[in-house]
């Protein structure tokens, strides 16, 4: 496996990655465009991916503009391998070395997405878009929760 920042020669595979996952889909892929992940990848933010014999299996994606998580995804059949825990720590570490605001995201109910979170240290904080789990991340938070490279 290997893990670097996403570039924009990695959107069509991030998008393949995007559209296999079985919660948290896009009631439209049309929704989230090759140009929006560019904008986030190099304007927004910065994203991260891990690749496995060249194939782009998970990527993770942060917004500095909205403090906000933009995407945390992985195909289906690479979950379970610590692929998710170590995106996450990649794209807070980042955060976190640009700004000490809160950080936020949404993420739909009762998914493997909401324990995720939950074991990761973020704090449900309520609601939002439609219905949406809303988690926070503050910067103490995260330091105390921080996992080690991995």
């Amino acid at each position: 496996m290997i893990y670097r920042q996403a570039e924009i020669r990695d959107i069509p595979q991030i998008q393949i990655v995007r559209h296999t996952v079985k919660e948290n889909t896009l009631s439209n892929p049309a929704l989230v465009t090759d140009a929006d992940c560019e904008d986030f990848i190099t304007k927004r933010g910065r994203g991260w991916v891990c690749e496995v014999n060249g194939d782009v299996v998970g990527f993770s994606i942060v917004d500095l503009e909205e403090n906000n998580i933009w995407a945390l995804f992985l195909q289906p059949e690479f979950e379970g391998n610590g692929i998710g825990k170590e995106l996450h720590r990649l794209m807070m570490d980042w955060y976190f070395d640009q700004t000490q605001e809160t950080v936020w995201l949404g993420t739909a109910p009762n998914t493997r997405a909401e324990k995720f979170y939950e074991k990761q240290g973020w704090k449900n904080v309520g609601l939002v878009n439609k219905g949406e789990v809303k988690f926070e991340m503050n910067y103490e938070d995260w330091i105390k929760s921080r996992p080690k490279n991995t």
